[in-house]
């Protein structure tokens, strides 16, 4: 057999990840007040941690670039494709190429996007990755969301999606495969509450898993910190043998006329290795920094060598097949028509609870009491006052 070309070695490489403070928007141009606190996190960053080794790889959290706005104010789904959300490629990855071609890194990030080769009128809540030489090389979904979050995922669109990307794992879990940081998977917040979705990326190589950002009560459960947000990355990390690279967004101002901004993921960015040990922890989120060392040699070697803790090599697949043949939330919800109030999908949710009562998986309780419902607090300001009220100072600049 002719001789197979040696392949190159990872070097080590630090990986940072920011919280920065967030500015909610209304209009998709105030984009911008975000953008530059992020630029400057990154100029400092990078000149305080690489004196130790390069960094390769800066990520960003959740809701850095644009905030929770369609969340919080429960906005109609089309004025989030009209007048918040971003093209990916676009102006808002084109700067931050800019600065990922300055320092030679790669930028991993998120933002609510359009994605109209799918669908002109929705908008997917989309991770991505720009390369040094400040191109977007890697794009994917987030495929789980919260109950207060309207974005489109993959398996509302289930039919559209496959008919695009097909149905294999890379269709929904796609990793980026590099000669110089490794294989890197994104996922975003609520896709870690689900055990599969690593997994998925782990079956299609991932090596460091992006996860970036966590709400209160998630993030501030016992003590001293991290709450089920860190208790999940850690399990990812260990039972994958993966990186989880996981910074949590910045106290977020509501809008221009906020005098103070509230801390609604509670800190605690974290960096676990491959063995499930936090590496780097921060219990702040203004404007913070988390950084480690990743060795994807070691992780590589470690998968290879180790006849115990590499859990991924021992799995008896057949026993779990039939787990999933029965549905439990509803797919295609939103091919043809436009997503919910808040509200209306809360009873969606309902239903996939009775859903889960009548096959006998979950036991009804002894007593029935009212669950959770919407509180809306907005009054019956409509959005253009709301704007007005909440986003004055920027509104009328140029």
């Amino acid at each position: 057999m002719p001789a197979q070309p040696m392949q190159k070695p990872v070097a080590p490489y630090l990986a940072i990840g920011l919280s920065t403070v967030i500015y909610g928007i209304s209009e998709r141009r105030q984009i911008r007040h975000n953008l530059e606190n992020i630029e400057e996190a990154i100029h400092a960053g990078i000149s305080l941690v690489n004196i130790n080794m390069p960094v390769k790889v800066i990520a960003l959290a959740e809701g850095a670039l644009t905030g929770f706005t369609d969340e919080i104010f429960d906005l109609p789904h089309r004025i989030g494709v009209r007048e918040l959300f971003i093209d990916i490629p676009g102006p808002e990855t084109e700067h931050l190429g800019r600065l990922a071609k300055l320092y030679g890194t790669y930028i991993i990030g998120q933002c609510k996007a359009r994605w109209p080769e799918v669908m002109k009128d929705r908008y997917f809540n989309c991770l991505f990755v720009i390369s040094p030489e400040g191109k977007v090389v890697h794009r994917a979904a987030k495929n789980h969301v919260w109950c207060r979050e309207h974005s489109v995922v993959p398996h509302d669109v289930y039919d559209r999606w496959v008919e695009l990307f097909g149905d294999g794992i890379d269709a929904f879990f796609p990793v980026l495969k590099t000669p110089d940081i490794g294989n890197i998977g994104t996922i975003c917040c609520s896709d870690g509450e689900y055990p599969e979705a690593v997994r998925a990326l782990a079956f299609n190589g991932a090596e460091v898993v992006y996860r970036p950002s966590e709400a209160t009560p998630m993030t501030t459960a016992g003590y001293p910190g991290g709450g089920t947000w860190m208790i999940q990355n850690q399990g990812h990390a260990e039972f994958n043998s993966v990186y989880m690279l996981c910074p949590n967004a910045g106290p977020v101002y509501l809008g221009a006329a906020s005098k103070h901004p509230v801390d609604i993921a509670g800190g605690s960015a974290h960096i676990v290795d491959y063995r499930g040990q936090v590496v780097s922890y921060s219990a702040s989120t203004n404007n913070t920094i988390v950084a480690a060392t990743i060795d994807i040699e070691a992780l590589r070697n470690f998968r290879a060598m180790s006849l115990n803790a590499n859990w991924l090599k021992d799995l008896r697949t057949e026993i779990f097949s039939r787990m999933y043949e029965q549905p439990v939330y509803p797919k295609n919800l939103w091919l043809t028509s436009e997503p919910k109030s808040h509200a209306e999908v809360d009873e969606i949710y309902r239903d996939s609870i009775r859903r889960l009562q009548s096959r006998g998986t979950w036991t009804k309780p002894a007593f029935e009491h009212p669950g959770c419902r919407y509180q809306p607090g907005g009054g019956e300001a409509s959005w253009e006052e709301t704007k007005r009220q909440i986003w004055g100072p920027w509104l009328d600049e140029t």
